[in-house]
């Protein structure tokens, strides 16, 4: 068999040039003709690739040396710090606000009540030239943002560009109407579709959105303003029982945690939410129709005699509730911004003032209670009476009066009170600290119990301190100083029959369960025997029903009335000097059963009358009509006491 692969037959090639003889030792090469070189083109001779190859080796392990030490510093040296910076730039948390509690009066009807409201928030990150692609975004957003929030466009850049250039939430408006955000949105969606069809465009609203919140609303406006008060812009009680109760009302806030990109949530990733928890309902004392009736009566008045303030109080002689509390000028918590500072207040707890008159039936009470003299005590007062440094006088000049004690406090005689009074000590040192003992019973000098923001409690000096003029001007009223609410108080606490009951402005709170919690029960103090307070009440029935009597205005037909007329010189807040007068009407109904009382203060009346009688009397009577009707309490169909207030000498 042949064999398939035969040996290749080799072709000779060119002859090959013979080699030059090798040089012996030490001697020189021969060259060859022509210089040595073979004439044509010189070829470069390479130099060896293997020092190159290991400088770029090198060069790799050590960026790769790089890399891997930064590799192991994020994966394991400090990977808790960069995981949590992660978490931190793409989780976001906002404030879930917790619903106000609302306000009701004794029936439940609304006086303060949350409605549903936004929030107005942006992410700063996303104004920057990153995202937009501009310089400018902060500006541009703001100028659209301005007019929109009534905000001035400075405050808003300042927010969207904040010094923590990681700051990825702020808010731009508290509680905002669903109209506000609607006009927000209807604009960020125009310049999103803008921005789609024009790509140079920038919707610089794209970092702007909302979160669900609440305003606060009062239905009857400014009806109660002063008691309520009303919440300001970080959502916080500013004044009143807002205020007062602003924990109870605020409830707990809540927190929402979840991931976002591009300002957007990622529905894929969870989230956490710890739910708010709603605050709790207040029920007040007041009653929201007699409260109307007040704050009509003394509004009306203020503005006819174009006094400087008013107030009236009307509280429940059994309980010490308070039914109304009005003042006037007021404001409309709705509104602030037209509101006057001066009058986003409640006057009738925060403004002091010499009670004058009125005050009288606090003297005759510690003179009846020490037996230093009986209703039918006779009193001879002049038309002058000399003490101390001071020529006393009353209202009006009059020949030599003989009255009663009774008669003394219904035509409402100073000179009388003063010497009746008097008798209450063998020495008038004595006589002051007994008289101050029964006045601090009443509660003149020390909070109501209220508990109310800016309540003053007044000025009543040690007796010790007095002057030789107060020894004799505070048995009838001045030269110290209460509230209105602790005037009416006096006059509860004698319809009471001499037992002081703290007045309560609170019934009690609903909480998120919905239990009803009552609120604690008021302090009682017996003040006087109930002997002496159903005698005062008898004599106060005489400043009403008598024609000798200063109250006649405030008669009601059909009811006994047991009433005081108070006219004082005021002291001027601005000056702190006597300028005006305060006039004044204190009283109760039904007199021999009772239920309703009702106090009136009229600060530096300027037109017309400034006696409490002629100005307060008939918003007594107005005030109290209406309480009785709407309380549905009866006459009692007794016959008044009629004691005497003169005598025949």
């Amino acid at each position: 068999m042949p064999d398939r692969n035969p040996p290749r037959r080799r072709v000779p090639g060119p002859a090959r040039p013979p080699r030059p003889p090798r040089p012996r030792n030490g001697a020189r090469p021969v060259r060859r003709p022509g210089g040595g070189r073979p004439p044509g083109p010189r070829s470069l001779r390479l130099g060896s690739p293997r020092p190159r190859l290991r400088m770029v080796g090198l060069g790799l392990t050590l960026v790769l040396l790089v890399f891997f030490v930064r590799l192991l510093q994020v994966q394991a040296v400090d990977a808790s710090a960069y995981a949590a910076k992660a978490e931190q730039n793409r989780y976001v948390v906002h404030t879930i606000t917790a619903e106000r509690g609302g306000i009701t009066d004794r029936s439940g009807v609304a006086l303060a009540i949350s409605e549903d409201a936004n929030d107005i928030t942006a992410d700063p990150t996303m104004f920057n030239r990153r995202q937009l692609g501009i310089d400018d975004g902060p500006e541009r957003a703001a100028a659209l943002l301005a007019p929109i929030l009534g905000q001035e466009q400075a405050d808003l850049v300042h927010k969207l560009r904040p010094s923590n250039k990681n700051a990825r939430y702020v808010k731009l408006a508290a509680r905002q109407t669903p109209q506000v955000w609607k006009q927000i949105k209807d604009l960020k969606n125009a310049l999103a579709q803008k921005a789609q069809h024009d790509k140079s465009a920038a919707n610089v609203l794209a970092g702007v959105f909302c979160d669900p919140s609440s305003q606060r609303v009062y239905p009857n406006g400014d009806l109660a303003a002063g008691t309520l008060g009303w919440v300001n812009a970080e959502g916080k009680g500013g004044g009143g029982i807002e205020q007062q109760l602003d924990k109870q009302l605020s409830g707990k806030d809540g927190k929402v945690r979840y991931a976002q990109s591009g300002g957007r949530q990622v529905p894929t990733v969870g989230s956490t939410e710890t739910p708010a928890v709603s605050g709790a309902d207040v029920e007040l004392t007041l009653d929201r129709d007699i409260q109307w009736a007040a704050q009509n009566a003394i509004s009306e008045q203020v503005r006819k005699s174009k006094a400087d303030r008013g107030y009236v109080i009307v509280q429940d002689t059994r309980t010490g509730e308070i039914l109304a509390m009005a003042d006037s000028p007021g404001f409309d918590p709705n509104d602030l911004s037209k509101a006057n500072p001066l009058a986003m207040g409640n006057a009738a707890l925060q403004d002091a003032f010499e009670p004058g008159s009125t005050a009288k039936v606090m003297s005759m009470a510690a003179v009846l209670e020490e037996n230093a003299a009986t209703p039918f005590t006779h009193v001879v007062v002049p038309n002058r009476l000399h003490r101390g440094d001071r020529l006393f006088q009353d209202d009006v000049d009059h020949p030599t009066w003989h009255l009663t004690l009774n008669g003394v406090l219904a035509k409402s005689s100073n000179i009388g009170t003063i010497l009746a009074t008097g008798q209450l000590g063998k020495s008038q040192p004595e006589a002051n600290k007994v008289l101050s003992s029964y006045l601090r019973k009443f509660g003149i000098g020390a909070y109501t119990g209220l508990g109310f923001p800016g309540e003053t409690r007044g000025i009543l000096a040690p007796a010790n301190t007095w002057s030789t003029s107060q020894q004799y001007t505070i048995p009838f009223g001045q030269g110290f100083s209460i509230n209105a609410m602790q005037a009416a108080s006096v006059y509860s606490t004698i319809a009471n029959g001499g037992v002081r009951i703290a007045p309560t402005l609170v019934r009690g709170t609903r909480g998120a369960d919905g239990r009803f919690a009552p609120a604690p029960q008021p302090e009682r103090t017996r003040v006087v025997s109930e002997k002496t307070a159903k005698t005062l009440a008898q004599m106060l029935e005489s400043v009403v029903d008598d024609e000798q009597g200063t109250g006649i205005k405030a008669r009601i037909p059909g009811y006994r009335v047991a009433g005081k007329t108070g006219t004082a010189n005021r002291v001027d807040p601005a000056t702190g000097k006597y300028r005006g007068y305060t006039s004044s009407f204190a009283g109760f109904a039904p007199a021999d059963k009772p239920r309703v009382t009702v106090y009136c203060a009229i600060q530096n009346a300027t037109k017309g009358s400034y006696f409490g009688g002629q100005i307060c009397g008939p918003i007594y009577k107005q005030v109290m009509e209406f309480a009785l009707k709407t309380l549905q309490v009866p006459p009692t169909g007794a016959k008044a006491a009629n004691l005497p207030v003169a005598y025949k000498p």
